[in-house]
């Protein structure tokens, strides 16, 4: 829905969720490295911004009201992704002054990165990471012009003169706008009505589009694009303004299908699986930066698949 009320700051938000955690402004204004007036000022701020009383300040040590409890768990769904936010725009500023340099197809870039990132930073805090961003087909270039340490790329077969391992698997979804009429449908999409049908694609060299042809053709069907878009983003807007079916990642298409604004289509008699890859320079082993951040993303697809 569009913001109609007054929009927090999202600092002051996060200064509230201090308070919550160490018990008092003086702790919170510490971490925030700013002093206890100016907590006390922003904290009081973001009350009149809310129309809420969120600190009982009557005793002399400020508590969180039941409303200041309510609003620091609500607000941990806008700053963690904000955390991850941050986290990525530094690593894209990083270029040149970095210690572990990341190439990423954009699917990766965008819904996996930024958590990869976060436990990354967590553990081992001196690590500072840079990271460019393209389809899997200018990544692989990245990797092979040794312009990056390691890469993220996705696809059915590993690329020639790189070495490469499977990190997490992933698969395709036909996506519609809930207004269209395969949302009724009563029995699933076959492989050749998906072939006839115009579709709204990425475009040629992204991962996504690679694997979605190549399984098509192993049945001997071609594939029909009606658009071909350059981001994951543009695809998903377009599909659910209306301009047809499209094909994208899972990982991709969460929010929106859960929201309701995209609905995935279930499939008869074909899936689109596929593997996202860890590569990297036959010629040079991976660095211990490198490693440290391949051991973290194993551990948390391990307990992904545990869950």
């Amino acid at each position: 829905m569009p913001l109609t009320e007054p929009v927090p700051d999202v600092r002051s938000l996060d200064l509230l969720r201090s308070v919550a955690e160490l018990g008092s402004i003086r702790q919170a204004a510490i971490r925030h490295n700013i002093s206890q007036p100016a907590a006390s000022m922003r904290l009081r701020t973001l009350e009149l911004t809310l129309e809420l009383q969120l600190l009982d300040r009557s005793h002399g040590r400020a508590q969180l009201t039941s409303a200041g409890v309510a609003v620091v768990r609500w607000s941990e769904e806008v700053l963690a992704p904000l955390r991850e936010l941050l986290l990525g725009t530094q690593a894209l500023r990083a270029a040149g002054k970095t210690n572990l340099r990341v190439a990423a197809s954009m699917t990766v870039a965008e819904y996996l990165i930024p958590g990869w990132l976060q436990r990354l930073r967590t553990a081992h805090p001196g690590i500072l990471v840079s990271l460019q961003m393209g389809n899997s087909r200018h990544c692989i270039e990245i990797m092979t012009r040794g312009d990056a340490d390691i890469g993220f790329i996705e696809g059915p077969r590993a690329p020639r003169g790189l070495s490469s391992r499977v990190v997490r698997s992933d698969d395709l979804v036909v996506i519609v706008a809930p207004s269209h009429d395969w949302t009724h449908r009563t029995t699933p999409l076959t492989a050749k009505e998906l072939a006839v049908t115009p579709l709204v694609l990425r475009e040629v060299g992204s991962g996504t589009r690679e694997v979605f042809e190549s399984t098509m053709r192993l049945r001997g069907l071609d594939v029909l694009p009606l658009l071909e878009l350059g981001s994951t983003t543009a695809l998903k807007s377009a599909v659910e303004s209306g301009a047809g079916p499209g094909i994208l990642s899972r990982l991709a298409v969460q929010t929106e299908v859960r929201d309701g604004r995209l609905a995935v289509v279930t499939l008869a008699d074909i899936s689109f699986d596929r593997s996202i890859r860890l590569v990297w320079s036959k010629e040079r082993p991976l660095g211990p930066p490198a490693k440290q951040l391949v051991r973290l993303i194993e551990e948390s697809s391990t307990r992904a698949r545990q869950l």
